[in-house]
């Protein structure tokens, strides 16, 4: 009889472990979640000689290749990236209107050191412009891949709400061509087109990376934080 109770016992454990295979399989089979991406934190100086470099190629450049503005990380708001960017920097906070339309604010443009008014007065300037992105390794890019990077929000500083005048002057140049002209600008800016770059895993040339190491080395106790984009 007890022979007969061990017999059970183990065919219906036999029974469990069959019947427990095809979910053991399936959950096997899924594949695993992509891990978080994790902040790196660097020296300047360090962070700066990190960048690969490489020789600049603008053939086959055009500004359409980078689709922007998008509907911004939050789609529901119906507000697109340039106006989610507006809304994220305000000193002063704007109303908003029918079709995220954007009355009154206040912005700080950090790189020429000026307060700015109305929202209309901006431009979302590009740390590294697309354009440059082109040339440093975005040219082998999906477009799926430079909408995102033209759409960037994930990088503190990337996409930043600065004078017309300031853009325009900056144009599609590398700090090897132009710097702010506001001094307490300069050691941000250095870091944070070297955390672009290095997000992006984008190269500089020589003439950018010798700029960029001029600037490290009167911005000791800077560090470059940075995530590598998706």
């Amino acid at each position: 009889m007890m022979i007969m109770k061990r017999s059970a016992v183990a065919a219906a454990a036999v029974l469990a472990m069959t019947l427990s295979l095809p979910a053991a399989a399936e959950a096997s089979a899924r594949p695993a979640a992509p891990a978080a991406a994790v902040p790196q934190v660097l020296p300047i100086g360090v962070a700066v000689s990190a960048l690969p470099t490489a020789v600049e190629d603008r053939t086959g450049y055009q500004r359409t290749s980078f689709r922007h503005w998008n509907a911004g990380d939050i789609p529901a708001d119906g507000c697109n990236t340039r106006a989610e960017v507006l809304l994220a920097e305000a000193v002063v906070y704007p109303e908003i209107g029918p079709g995220c339309t954007l009355t009154g604010g206040v912005w700080w443009s950090y790189s020429d050191e000026r307060e700015v008014t109305p929202a209309g007065a901006l431009d979302i300037d590009h740390m590294v412009p697309i354009a440059e992105a082109w040339d440093s390794g975005a040219s082998a890019w999906t477009p799926a891949r430079r909408e995102a990077y033209a759409n960037d929000q994930g990088q503190p500083a990337y996409l930043v709400a600065v004078t017309a005048r300031s853009n325009r002057s900056k144009a599609d140049q590398d700090p090897a061509e132009w710097l702010p002209p506001a001094p307490d600008a300069l050691c941000p800016y250095g870091a944070e087109w070297t955390a672009t770059k290095l997000r992006w895993g984008l190269a500089v040339d020589e003439m950018e990376r010798d700029r960029l190491l001029d600037i490290a080395a009167g911005c000791g106790g800077t560090d470059v934080e940075f995530t590598p984009a998706p």
